[in-house]
């Protein structure tokens, strides 16, 4: 297993991050910018995409809430296992999840000339990869496990493309937590991985260097060489996830993810903004990977807390969390809950829709939030969340302001609606999900709504403020 340290931008192999933004805070250079689609947009009407979407708030809601099991288990799992071992460019990301390696896609085009796909944004995950043929003559037709209708990246045609060698130290040592194959039956053989996912579904492949262009936000193209990706020849087990992809851009905090290429290529930082999920307009929002100089409808001013890369998170993008009060009080929480070496901690994640907190925070907060809407009507609608109520005549001003306390002072303040939600017509629920203690909690994307983020790899500070994102 290769152990994932912390980076710096001086050195080649620093990562920068995830997730998704419309704009940025107001910093000079250019930006590379790739739009984000929601698996839920309009934009996805009519497209190949998963085999009909949730038609009811509640539909949506669990399918939220399964696939966010299954990628915290994912998170869990990699998370043990790693214990045991001056311009910017801007992408639109467009919703559309899957079963937990992400509720947004990415277009993108890689080799030469480029090829486009559209594929799912993985903040947890550390290979980019995309459905894959190379060197197969004939027999290059729909091979047994490839996604029905999906594009596939044609290796034989990229002039740019490059295979990994599986005699070489980058197979065999590096590349062990992408999970490398140590199969090696002649000096040329590319290095093989069998990526598996905590769902029984599994990546099979090879690895490559390639060639990624990108939009720049002055309207320009820039090549990204060297990119290391895989050629995933086939897919097993179930493959719900990758609906509607033609495969996946891993984000996470590792050596050789995409967000490493960039941050040599654009500097350390990336932001992103989402509006609500639920929104019916057809709002895209970005990845703004570099310095972004579009200024953003900030509501409040900018606040910045440190950033936890690597060590217990592994490829995660952590954050201090000192304390949870509601209505100004502190709730009594035990601090081991948000310290990562004592099996706790907390973690921002695009690709979680939904909160998670640990029981022993989950508890209090959840009993204090109760009594806000002990008066409505309690409802059982066998969803994921323990506390719902019929909302007729509920107004958010009844409900004190939830305040999560991060380090440095700073204090981020979702509104009411991203924790009180709406998950049925006159039903809302309290939006957290419990997680066993010991355990990592996440604030999910649907909290983190309404708010600029902007990740600085460099400094390790994360910083955000209110915004309308527009």
């Amino acid at each position: 297993m290769v152990s994932r340290g912390s980076f710096s931008l001086s050195s080649p192999f620093f990562p920068l991050l995830f997730l998704f933004a419309i704009n940025g805070f107001a910093l000079l250079g250019s930006t590379t910018r790739l739009e984000l689609i929601h698996r839920n947009s309009p934009k996805l009407s009519g497209n190949v995409v998963l085999g009909g979407k949730p038609k009811t708030q509640m539909e949506i809601i669990r399918e939220f809430h399964r696939r966010d099991v299954l990628r915290h288990r994912n998170m869990v799992s990699r998370r043990l296992r790693g214990t045991e071992t001056a311009s910017s460019v801007a992408m639109p990301m467009f919703s559309g999840s899957d079963y937990g390696t992400g509720e947004y896609f990415v277009h993108v085009n890689v080799g030469t000339p480029g090829q486009k796909f559209m594929l799912v944004v993985d903040t947890g995950s550390e290979l980019t990869w995309m459905n894959c043929r190379y060197k197969c003559g004939r027999n290059c037709g729909t091979h047994k496990g490839r996604l029905n209708n999906k594009r596939v990246f044609r290796a034989d045609r990229s002039s740019s493309f490059r295979t990994v060698p599986c005699l070489s130290q980058m197979c065999k040592v590096e590349l062990a937590n992408l999970f490398s194959l140590a199969k090696c039956p002649t000096p040329l053989t590319p290095c093989a991985y069998d990526y598996r996912y905590l769902e029984g579904s599994a990546a099979i492949g090879f690895f490559a260097n390639e060639t990624v262009s990108v939009g720049l936000t002055n309207g320009r193209k820039r090549k990204l060489k060297n990119v290391l990706i895989g050629c995933t020849e086939s897919i097993q087990g179930d493959q719900g996830g990758f609906k509607g992809a033609d495969g996946v851009l891993g984000l996470g905090f590792s050596k050789y993810t995409f967000t490493t290429k960039v941050a040599e290529d654009f500097g350390g930082k990336f932001s992103y903004c989402l509006v609500d999920h639920l929104s019916p307009k057809n709002v895209s929002n970005y990845i703004i990977f570099g310095h972004n100089r579009i200024e953003t409808s900030l509501l409040r001013s900018i606040q910045r807390t440190n950033l936890v890369l690597g060590g217990a998170f592994g490829p995660l993008y952590g954050v201090n969390v000192l304390g949870i009060s509601i209505g100004g009080v502190l709730l009594k929480i035990p601090h081991a809950v948000w310290d990562e070496n004592l099996g706790g901690g907390t973690t921002l994640d695009s690709g979680t829709s939904l909160t998670f907190l640990a029981e022993p925070a989950y508890k209090p907060v959840t009993a204090e939030l109760n009594k806000s809407i002990s008066k409505f009507e309690r409802l059982s609608i066998g969803g994921p969340f323990e506390f719902c109520f019929n909302s007729t005549g509920f107004n958010e001003s009844l409900v004190p302001r939830l305040t999560i306390h991060l380090a440095d002072e700073a204090l981020f303040e979702p509104p009411v609606k991203s924790y009180i939600l709406d998950v049925a017509p006159q039903t809302k629920c309290l939006g957290f999900v419990s997680v066993s203690w010991p355990g990592t909690s996440i604030i999910g994307n649907i909290m983190q709504q309404n708010h600029l983020w902007e990740f600085d790899l460099e400094r390790s500070t994360l910083a955000f403020a209110p915004s309308s994102c527009t």
